[in-house]
């Protein structure tokens, strides 16, 4: 994130100096609201701004386990981690621990955030009592800007467990007696939601924003509904959707794949959703990080001296990098994928591999080089900021980097592929959405493309991003994909269990989802 969005971050620990941070529990619902509304004056309508700050601070504070868990069933990437987390190795190998302290963790934080931003809501209707009509309408604004933050939430949730609950309280007590909802009544709540924001959201890219550069605009909310209707095989909703993005005529594709996972990809005419982190540009003070080392390698000499390693819990698999290859991929196996020794060697051990493009090699672009260490034989490109771009002084692995949550060319490839599947669209043809992101790739233009087709161009896409690849393969029951080296995929593995924590203290998931 640039300098000039420091006033976000800044005002965020405004807001974090009221917040009383409560450890993570069993049961969801002991999560109390955060702020002490009795040391708030109301009457003060500028300050309902710092309610909207706290919440993009809510939801980018990530744990570093969730997008790892929510990716690691995808035949783009394993879960590396070697002799340590077997659980999580398990995992990718589709054998479920109910009791394993991840699963529970993506519940409880992803159910603590949602129940956190409805305090967010409650605050702004708050001032809202004391606001004119101008601050009424802002007040609007950033409430359905928190409804697209608390709509994703619930989004994974229901891809990881389908039948979940639907929380738009506080107090949720009578939201959990009444039992978890069914997969499909949560994507028709998302895109109903999603369908009473848009309107009160602001019409450009979120980089053009300069109240929260960044910010959630009606666009994130259109991809979001997209990505809703295409859970529920609704190919029409999903065109839809995306034609109103496409048709906005407001965002391009990042010139550069590379640079695109970057310092000088961030909030670029692309993105559409990113979690922002910065060290305000300073060697000392404040940070707001994600933690990032888990995705990096274990073992590297970076171009930047003391720039530390990571933790090798995130690997881009094999099937992946020979995938690429056999398409001629250049720019986006590069970005994707950090290569070590070892795994080019073992790579070169199939003789359809024996000679490989010279990119593939242990030293990044940036001069940094990857090299052996024993957790995984490959590191995702897509996780790594080159150590010439870190702070100076500042040594965390892609420490301040952004991560990228929603971009154009999945909206393109969203709504190519809902047109191969007997939609109609009004923004371009199938070909030509295709065809986009295909060129800024340096790949060659297609003709006549297929559903299969875009799912391959999605898979070199968008590997290794949100566990997008796995979920797309659930969707279609294309178990196949999902049996690779060694592994055996079957339809009952499509549903993580549900944490044991969570049957202990939440006696309503017991039941089947709600069809109401």
């Amino acid at each position: 994130m640039k300098n000039s969005n420091n006033l976000l971050y800044r005002m965020a620990w405004v807001l974090i100096a009221m917040i009383t941070l409560q450890s993570c529990s069993d049961k969801f619902d002991d999560i109390d609201g955060q702020l002490n509304a009795d040391d708030l004056d109301y009457t003060a309508t500028e300050d309902m701004v710092q309610a909207l700050v706290g919440s993009y601070y809510i939801i980018a504070t990530r744990g570093w386990e969730e997008p790892l868990l929510l990716s690691v069933r995808g035949d783009d990437v394993n879960a590396g981690g070697l002799g340590d987390q077997q659980p999580f190795a398990d995992t990718d190998n589709f054998v479920y621990a109910q009791g394993y302290w991840m699963y529970n963790s993506l519940w409880n934080i992803h159910y603590g955030d949602i129940v956190q931003l409805n305090t967010q809501i409650e605050l702004i209707e708050n001032f809202k009592d004391f606001a004119d009509d101008s601050q009424i309408a802002m007040a609007d604004q950033y409430i359905a800007e928190i409804k697209v933050m608390r709509a994703w939430l619930h989004f994974n949730l229901a891809r990881v467990w389908s039948d979940v609950f639907i929380i738009e309280s506080t107090q949720p007590d009578a939201e959990i007696a009444g039992g978890p909802v069914s997969k499909e009544l949560m994507m028709q709540f998302i895109s109903d939601q999603m369908d009473e924001a848009i309107p009160l959201l602001p019409n450009m890219r979120p980089n053009e924003r300069t109240d929260v550069p960044g910010g959630v605009t009606r666009y994130t909310a259109y991809a979001l509904k997209a990505m809703a209707h295409l859970e529920m095989e609704d190919y029409q909703g999903v065109a839809d959707a995306t034609a109103a993005i496409i048709n906005s005529n407001r965002f391009s594709l990042h010139p550069d794949f590379y640079s695109l996972f970057k310092k000088p990809g961030e909030l670029s005419d692309e993105s559409i959703f990113e979690l922002q982190f910065s060290d305000y540009g300073s060697s000392t003070g404040d940070t707001f990080y994600h933690l990032y080392a888990p995705f990096g390698p274990q073992g590297w000499t970076p171009a930047r001296e003391n720039a530390s390693g990571g933790w090798g819990f995130y690997e881009p698999s094999m099937k992946f990098i020979k995938f690429m290859l056999d398409r001629g991929e250049t720019e986006r196996l590069e970005t994707s994928v950090l290569f070590t020794d070892r795994g080019i060697a073992e790579l070169q051990a199939d003789p359809n591999y024996a000679t490989l493009p010279a990119f593939v090699n242990n030293t990044t672009r940036d001069g940094d080089v990857i090299n052996d260490y024993a957790r995984a034989l490959f590191a995702s490109g897509k996780h790594y900021l080159p150590s010439v771009q870190l702070t100076d002084q500042r040594n965390d692995y892609a420490g301040g980097k952004n991560m990228i949550v929603m971009r154009y060319a999945e909206v393109l490839l969203m709504y190519a592929e809902a047109l191969t599947r007997g939609a109609s669209g009004s923004g371009m043809t199938a070909d030509q959405a295709v065809n986009l992101v295909r060129a800024r790739a340096g790949m060659p233009s297609v003709s006549g493309v297929s559903s299969d087709d875009v799912m391959d161009e999605k898979f070199a896409e968008l590997g290794m991003e949100w566990g997008i690849r796995f979920y797309d393969m659930i969707r279609l029951d294309n178990y196949s994909e999902l049996s690779y080296d060694g592994r055996t995929f079957t339809a009952d593995k499509e549903l993580l269990p549900y944490p044991q924590a969570q049957l202990d203290a939440l006696p309503s998931l017991g039941g089947s989802g709600s069809d109401d």
